[in-house]
C-alpha cells in the first residue's frame, strides 16, 4: 500500500521525532546509517518533509533535521499524503484499476475495514503520538534485516 519512499520517510519522521530537539539536530547521513536507509533518498526526501513543514532544519556546521512541537502535531496521514498522495492508500489491494464498492475486486470488501481502520489511525494519531507509542513499547525503529518489498 505505501511506497518505500513513504516508508522511508514516516520511519525516518519518528526516529526524529524520538531523538531529536531544536537544541539536538541530526544529520542526514546519521539518522539514514540508524535506520538503515540510503542516505541520498533520504535527503531528497527530507527536502519535501521540511517544505510541507513536517520537519524543520538548519544549515551549516551545527545544523540538522528535528521536530518542532508545532511539528510534531502532523499525523503520519500527511506524510504520507506528502510523499505518495493519498490515493496510494486507496489503491486496489489486487492492483486492479478500477475497484470500489460499486465495482469491487474480489477481496475489495474483506481488505476495506482494515484500509479504513489503518487511515483512521494515520489520521488521528501525532507524529508525537506515534513516538511515544515507539518508544513506550520499546520497539525498534530501523529497517535493517527487513525486507520492504514484502
Amino acid at each position: 500500500m505505501l511506497s518505500r519512499a513513504s516508508k522511508y520517510a514516516i520511519l525516518s519522521t519518528l526516529y526524529l521525532a524520538e531523538h531529536s530537539s531544536k537544541e539536538k539536530k541530526i544529520s542526514v547521513k546519521q539518522i539514514a546509517d540508524e535506520i538503515d536507509v540510503p542516505s541520498p533518498f533520504l535527503a531528497k526526501l527530507f527536502q519535501q518533509l521540511v517544505h510541507a513543514k513536517i520537519i524543520s532544519s538548519v544549515k551549516g556546521p551545527n545544523g540538522g533535521f528535528y521536530i518542532t512541537p508545532k511539528n510534531g502535531k502532523k499525523t503520519v496521514c500527511d506524510i504520507i499524503e506528502n510523499i505518495d498522495g493519498l490515493h496510494k492508500l486507496n489503491e486496489c489491494f489486487l492492483g486492479l484499476h478500477e475497484c470500489d464498492s460499486k465495482n469491487p475486486c474480489p477481496v475489495h470488501f474483506i481488505v476495506e475495514p482494515f484500509k479504513n481502520s489503518i487511515l483512521g489511525k494515520f489520521r488521528d494519531k501525532s507524529i508525537l503520538e506515534f513516538s511515544k507509542e515507539v518508544s513506550d513499547n520499546g520497539r525498534v525503529l530501523t529497517l535493517k534485516n527487513i525486507d520492504l518489498e514484502n
